[in-house]
This record gives C-alpha cells, sequence and structure tokens, in this order.
C-alpha cells in the first residue's frame, strides 16, 4: 500500500521516510544505490540538491515517481530564495506601470524622452509626464492617490492620453474670452460648415475666438478614446479630440458632443472622457448617465434635425437609396455623410452607403494644435 508522505516538505524528509519504511540505513541506501554515503547523508540533510537524474535513481530505488523528490527539491530552492530575496516595492510600481501603459508607445510618440524602455532616464521621465512628485506616486498605479477625476473608469492609456492633452491645452492661446453667449454664437457658426467637409478647416478658428481652447492628439492604441471635454480654471474650457474615425460624421458629432459639455459647464469637477462613443453610447437610452444623453441629443440634432430625419427614415426604411439622400441633404443643406451616419445609429446599418462617409482629417488638423499622426507638439520642459 502506497504510504502517504505529505508530511514530509523535502526531498531530505522524504528520503527518511522511505528509509525508515523499510529499515534501511544511510550505509543500505549509498550501497544501494552505488555512491558515497558522505553524498547520501548530505541529501538527508538536504544540504545537497535533488537533480533530476538523482531523483529518477532514488525513484528506482524506492518505488516512488521522481516528481516527488524533484517537486520536493523546486518547493525548497524556492522557499530558501524567498527568505533571501529582500522586497523591492520600486520593482512591484515598475511592473505595474508597464504592465498597464503603453510605455513603448509613448516613447515613439516623443511624449518621453528616453531611447527605449530600458533607458535610464525611462523613470524620471515618466514621472515627468504624469507631473508626480516620485514614481510611486503616478496616479495610474492603482495604490497612488487620484489626483484626475474623470467621469468613468479610465485606463492607465486613457490617463496617458488626457495627460497629453491637457499639457498641449496649458501651452495653447485662444483669441477670445470664454462665455455661454459666445460659445452658443460659435455653434452657430459652426453649423454653416456642414455641406463640404473642407469646411472644417474654420472650426479651429472658431473655436479660438470663443475662447475654447481645442486640441487634437492621436488616439493611443489601446485607449478608444473619441474626446473630452475638461476646463484648466473656470473660464478655459478644452475640447479634446483624437479624429481615431476619420469620417466627417463621426468629427462633427463628437466636436458638438463636446461642446455640448462645454455649453452645460461639464467637466469643471469632473473630467467628461468620452471613450468609444458609439452604439448605445452614442445615444440617449437610461442606460446611458443623464450628461451624455444630454450631449448626445445635442450633437445628433446638430448634424440633422432629428424630427426631419425620422420623417424620412418612416418613409424611406428599408430601402435608403442614393438619390434619396443626396436629395435630403440638399434640401437640408448638410452633407450627405452626415445624413448616413445618422441613418446608421439609428438603424444600426453601418454597411449602409458609406462611400458618403468623407474624410475630413486632412482639412481640420492644419489649423489645429496636433499631436500625432508623426507630428510632436512642442512642449516646453
Amino acid at each position: 500500500m502506497q504510504m502517504d508522505y505529505a508530511d514530509c516538505k523535502t526531498p531530505g524528509q522524504l528520503i527518511v521516510a522511505l528509509l525508515e519504511e523499510r529499515g534501511w540505513s544511510q550505509v543500505v541506501l549509498a550501497t544501494v544505490m552505488g555512491i558515497d554515503r558522505t553524498l547520501v547523508n548530505k541529501m538527508v540533510h538536504d544540504k545537497r540538491p535533488i537533480t533530476a537524474e538523482i531523483s529518477i535513481v532514488l525513484g528506482e530505488v524506492f518505488g516512488v515517481p521522481p516528481e516527488e523528490f524533484l517537486g520536493r527539491q523546486k518547493n525548497l530552492e524556492l522557499a530558501a530564495a524567498r527568505f533571501k530575496a529582500r522586497p523591492d516595492p520600486a520593482r512591484n510600481t515598475r511592473a505595474h506601470l508597464f504592465a498597464g501603459l503603453p510605455v513603448s508607445e509613448m516613447i515613439e510618440r516623443g511624449w518621453l524622452h528616453a531611447s527605449g524602455v530600458s533607458d535610464a532616464r525611462i523613470e524620471s521621465e515618466l514621472v515627468r509626464f504624469f507631473n508626480a512628485e516620485s514614481l510611486e506616486n503616478i496616479e495610474v498605479l492603482p495604490h497612488a492617490a487620484k489626483k484626475t477625476r474623470v467621469n468613468t473608469e479610465a485606463t492607465p492609456s486613457q490617463l496617458a492620453w488626457l495627460y497629453r492633452v491637457k499639457q498641449i491645452a496649458s501651452e495653447v492661446l485662444v483669441t477670445g474670452r470664454y462665455s455661454e453667449v459666445g460659445i452658443r454664437a460659435g455653434v452657430k457658426k459652426l453649423d454653416a460648415l456642414l455641406a463640404a467637409p473642407e469646411e472644417a478647416r474654420h472650426v479651429p478658428r472658431i473655436l479660438s475666438d470663443c475662447g475654447v481652447r481645442f486640441v487634437i492628439v492621436e488616439t493611443l492604441q489601446s485607449a478608444k478614446i473619441d474626446g473630452v471635454c475638461f476646463w484648466l480654471d473656470e473660464s478655459s474650457p478644452v475640447v479634446g479630440m483624437t479624429l481615431r474615425h476619420d469620417r466627417m460624421d463621426n468629427f462633427w458629432f463628437v466636436l458638438r458632443h463636446e461642446l455640448e459639455h462645454v455649453i452645460r459647464k461639464h467637466g469643471q469637477e469632473t473630467v467628461a472622457l468620452d471613450a468609444e462613443l458609439e452604439g448605445e453610447s452614442a445615444g440617449t437610452g437610461s442606460s446611458v448617465p443623464e450628461e451624455e444623453r444630454i450631449a448626445n441629443a445635442a450633437a445628433a440634432s446638430f448634424c440633422v434635425p432629428q424630427d426631419k430625419l425620422q420623417m424620412f427614415i418612416d418613409r424611406k426604411n428599408p430601402l435608403f437609396s442614393d438619390r434619396d439622400v443626396r436629395a435630403f441633404s440638399r434640401m437640408l443643406d448638410i452633407h450627405p455623410g452626415l445624413i448616413v451616419g445618422q441613418i446608421q445609429r439609428r438603424t444600426g446599418r453601418y454597411n449602409l452607403l458609406r462611400k458618403h462617409l468623407a474624410k475630413i482629417r486632412t482639412y481640420v488638423t492644419p489649423g489645429s494644435f496636433i499631436d500625432g499622426w508623426g507630428d510632436v507638439f512642442p512642449i516646453e520642459s
């Protein structure tokens, strides 16, 4: 009957138990194994490591699986290593930072001034980028104090993107002073730009005249951010965008969404960060937070008057022809891409008339404060 050797924690203890079971001495075991008895004595007292080869020999001698010896040897070595090793909080901190942050991408983008992740400057660069007192105080770490209040659970990548937007916005000068009257007037000016994608070139100037700092920062690969609204102070709103979907309909929806946040002073106490602003998240259902429902409704109505859109859908659904969409767009004096984008949101048919979803990034970026697509916004160190 196979004995239970669970109480034997080390390979030496197991050998002693097996010797006692057989009534053998260490000399007998040395003779059977064909080795010097001093080696057996060292194995019994766990002063000689049990190698894979020795575990096989012991297994043959005692009729025990070699893994019984080898496994206990590994546990013994691990326990000894744990006893000798000193805890290193800095190592744990670095592990969290490099696991959560896209450090290599931040280096490539010029956000961190280092040649690579192994550069000796990388830790001080992370401290500088996040404006922290030390590495342990960088707020993407789970134990660090949170300096940035966000309306959602932000990932480390999203916080990194947000910090970059803040850095750039702090360097930006605007031509006008912010007021609610001014921003509402600015939205009316933007409304006149919806007929053609190239008209988006006027957006940076209009927003600057309204006292709004408008910043475009290419998204980090894992961030999936569309836009953000926050305030540097009570009279300095910031709108940041990623243009991760280079489409006219998405640009105007996200921009108007963020401007509604500005108008209603959302983002003053808690940053209004909008990630994956599509599908249900771009709607007005009960699952969407109230501030976001308000901003979504304003954005949808800005792109296409919703009462007229609903009547159009009721008449044409499910057959939306190219001819009908073009005629509807001429009647409203807006680009057909805005209509198609809103129909797609309403119906969930995202393959519908995609040829009208005009690209817009090349028109809006030249006059904007941008960071990405090969350009690095110069930040004063």
